[in-house]
């Protein structure tokens, strides 16, 4: 992946040209005034597509805050610059919705644009295939069906991923590697923790929406217990305003069940059932025929999750709300309230439940972020809750330990140097292991996240100079500082001074400490002749075993019985006086 990444980086992609009359013709036909946000997109977007780098953006927008249609102008773009364009969604329904949006507004120019999913038949998607092999289909909307190996394209230039939060890495990376050059235009209101770190940290390109579109509500948020009183009140509220109801339950094998319980609570109530182990041509009957408003509540799965634009349901019941994701849950709520009228949404769990921490934590900032446009903020806690997962692999969460953002960075840039033809420079982060005890205590820093963000901070430092800032920074703000802190920070201080001095990593030992070394006893010699005295005679040279088999070389420093902070004083010397005779060492006579 850090070699697609850094093939990216590093070529040139298609240039489109500018605006075409045609362009400018479609962009008009579009019934409602942009909101500032938007317009923004859409120029970020389209000086992308103009340009030769290829895009990596991501569109952090609200639920119906109008990415649809700053992907609509991408596309047609593309299509103009004679490209063909792939748009990956995550359902069949939304697939179908897309498909049906996208063939509208192309209707009166020549774009050919075709539909990849289960609602089509086998005869007609090998039609689309072939199409699009022979490059008589310019748009192709389609959901995982499209990232099969039957699957060609004559000449893709764009690939467009909606509701990002709903793929695999692996489906999303494979569609880059259908064409390293494609250029890649990732639609989601809440980001998966990867994508949106990635996002905020440089390696995408990000342009967030956070203007409601005009006369637009907030959706008034209850989480509490599951109480049948409750229930029916919400749904008998939003059927004599005229209205549509989702009760969401996410387990299909009971869902007649609770679908036979909502119809005994509320008899009067026209109710219909949806979820993805329908048949394709009974789910879609059953869509339609709620969309015409045959039927009052539709008790479903959360297939309804991703994009549905039906603007008449505007309650939104999730029962089990504690099992949900938080992006899925604030997904769900977006698909309420997508018209002026006031929406309510219901995160209900059940009575007396004891809910776990991360659940409490979910259900929590679904509660504070009501506002139109957090979803960008949902995606943030999100990250605080799940961790920021492994960018180089497929993980999408969990905190990163042994790959960190910066580490990324760095094997992204030197892959990049590699395929240039450049030489890499290679620098120690070296480890200390030493038996002392260092770290911020919970009376120093009280609050978990800002110590954990210190702790980020105290390893991300390079020079001493930075360290010494850090320390002033905390002095000011925590007070003075502990002990255990103090010894922290002499470890960091040991680990930049035993990068300086060449040193690999630093071990505790029966007698002291090791020092692990890349060099030989005759460079060492040397080096240990211009220690001073009462530091030379505590050090010994161990040479690796020969031929390469067992330890590397290392130096012993004897400091058996001594007092951990000791040690670290004496590791604190040795070191400086190993750069400075280093230094001495190199210096030309």
């Amino acid at each position: 992946m850090v070699n697609l990444y850094a093939m990216r980086a590093k070529q040139e992609g298609y240039q489109c040209p500018p605006d075409t009359p045609w362009q400018y013709e479609m962009e008009e036909a579009f019934p409602y005034e942009e909101t500032p946000d938007q317009w923004q997109a859409i120029q970020d977007v389209k000086a992308d597509l103009e340009s030769p780098k290829p895009m990596d953006r991501l569109i952090c927008g609200d639920v119906g805050f109008g990415k649809t249609e700053i992907a609509i102008r991408g596309i047609f773009k593309a299509v103009m610059s004679g490209k063909q364009v792939a748009v990956l969604v995550p359902t069949t329904i939304l697939a179908q919705q897309h498909f049906n949006n996208i063939s509208e507004r192309f209707a009166p120019y020549p774009v050919r644009v075709g539909l990849l999913s289960r609602f089509r038949t086998a005869k007609e998607q090998r039609e689309v295939a072939k199409k699009l092999a022979t490059g008589e289909c310019d748009v192709v909307i389609g959901t995982h069906r499209m990232l099969q190996k039957d699957i060609a394209f004559k000449d893709l230039g764009l690939v467009v991923i909606d509701e990002e939060q709903r793929f695999g890495v692996g489906h999303k990376e494979k569609l880059k590697q259908l064409r390293v050059m494609v250029d890649v235009l990732t639609m989601s209101a809440t980001p998966i923790p990867r994508t949106l770190y990635m996002a905020l940290s440089g390696a995408r390109d990000m342009s967030t929406i956070n203007t409601p579109p005009t006369n637009r509500a907030p959706i008034k948020t209850f989480v509490g217990e599951y109480k049948m009183p409750l229930v029916r009140t919400a749904i008998l509220h939003e059927m004599e305003r005229g209205g549509q109801i989702y009760f969401v339950h996410n387990r299909v094998e009971n869902i007649e069940q609770i679908a036979a319980e909502v119809k005994m609570l509320v008899p009067e109530a026209r109710l219909a059932i949806g979820h993805g182990q329908m048949g394709e041509r009974e789910l879609e009957n059953v869509m339609l025929s709620f969309l015409a408003h045959e039927f009052d509540v539709l008790v479903c799965t959360t297939i309804i999750e991703s994009g549905l634009d039906i603007p008449n349901v505007n309650t939104i019941i999730i029962n089990d709300a504690d099992k949900l994701g938080l992006s899925q849950m604030y997904q769900l709520r977006g698909r309420v309230g997508r018209s002026e009228v006031q929406a309510y949404a219901y995160c209900l769990y059940k009575p007396s439940k004891v809910l776990s921490e991360q659940a409490q934590g979910r259900l929590k900032a679904i509660r504070e972020f009501t506002s139109l446009g957090s979803g960008y903020q949902i995606a943030l806690r999100d990250m605080e809750i799940r961790g920021v997962g492994n960018i180089l692999g497929a993980e999408q969460h969990g905190h990163m330990i042994s790959v960190g953002f910066d580490l990324y960075c760095k094997l992204l840039e030197e892959s990049v140097a590699e395929l240039k033809g450049e030489s890499v420079a290679q620098d120690y982060d070296t480890a200390v292991d030493i038996n002392v005890t260092a770290f911020i205590p919970e009376s120093y820093i009280e609050n978990g996240e800002q110590r954990l963000i210190e702790y980020k901070r105290l390893a991300d430092v390079k020079t001493e100079r930075e360290l010494a800032m850090l320390v002033s920074e905390w002095k000011d703000r925590f007070g003075n500082i502990p002990k255990e802190t103090e010894q922290l920070i002499q470890v960091v201080k040991l680990r930049l001074l035993a990068a300086a001095a060449n040193v690999q990593s630093i071990k505790p030992d029966m007698q002291g400490m090791r020092l692990y070394v890349p060099f030989r006893l005759q460079q060492w010699m040397p080096i240990q002749a211009r220690l001073p005295k009462q530091l030379g005679s505590r050090t010994t040279y161990k040479p690796g075993i020969a031929g390469g088999q067992g330890s590397s070389p290392y130096i012993l420093v004897k400091a058996q019985g001594e007092e951990p902070e000791d040690q670290l004083n004496l590791l604190q010397d040795l070191l400086q006086a190993i750069v400075v005779s280093t230094e001495l060492n190199t210096r030309p006579v």
